[in-house]
């Protein structure tokens, strides 16, 4: 009798971590479905994003050119590698 008590409430145990486990697995389900929705509907603000991105890149590099300023001059001014400043104009480090 003690034993077949302590097995009923073994399986009762059983079943419903099966069933939180089920919930959490379809909650998850659902959350990465809802962020997939969000990626894919976002599609515009990407591209603005590239747009902005590229506009910066080449606004850095026609306020130097306008000042006359090499990018060594701006790197030496500013602190950082003439890399780095290239990269900047060029909008390989906004990324």
């Amino acid at each position: 009798m003690k034993y077949q008590v302590f097995g009923i409430l073994w399986t009762v145990f059983n079943l419903a971590l099966m069933l939180v486990m089920g919930i959490v697995g379809i909650y998850l389900l659902w959350l990465v479905i809802k962020a997939l929705r969000v990626y894919i509907n976002s599609h515009e603000v990407r591209e603005e994003k590239k747009a902005t991105r590229k506009s910066l890149a080449e606004a850095l590099r026609e306020n130097r050119v306008r000042c006359k300023m090499t990018q060594e001059f701006v790197s030496e001014t500013i602190g950082v590698s003439r890399q780095a400043v290239s990269k900047w104009e060029n909008g390989g480090s906004l990324r």
